[in-house]
């Protein structure tokens, strides 16, 4: 598996805008892309939006990175001052209960 991590700064008075747009918008088209696992935003505090996906192989990731990408261009930009920090690796350990 791989997984992409990406890291957002977000004026914290749009987090619930930019998690609702992510939920309704990102989600269902991520989810259909090749290989999906998982996938988590989160609200990390003090304006920092992280999210994590998971895929079966690390071409399902750099898919997904690409939609995320054009997704955040059309739907997010107004609502992130800067680009992502991405960070994306082999999964090592992984548990699901």
């Amino acid at each position: 598996m791989y997984a992409s991590i990406r890291r957002y700064d977000v004026d914290p008075g749009v987090m619930d805008e930019a998690m609702r747009r992510i939920e309704e918008g990102f989600l269902p088209i991520l989810s259909s892309g090749p290989g999906f696992k998982a996938y988590c935003a989160v609200d990390a505090g003090n304006g920092v939006l992280a999210s994590i996906s998971v895929f079966e192989s690390e071409a399902g990731a750099e898919e997904s990175s690409r939609m995320a990408a054009s997704w955040v261009k059309d739907n997010l930009a107004s609502l992130l001052p800067s680009p992502p920090r991405v960070t994306s690796g082999t999964v090592k350990v992984y548990k699901t209960v």
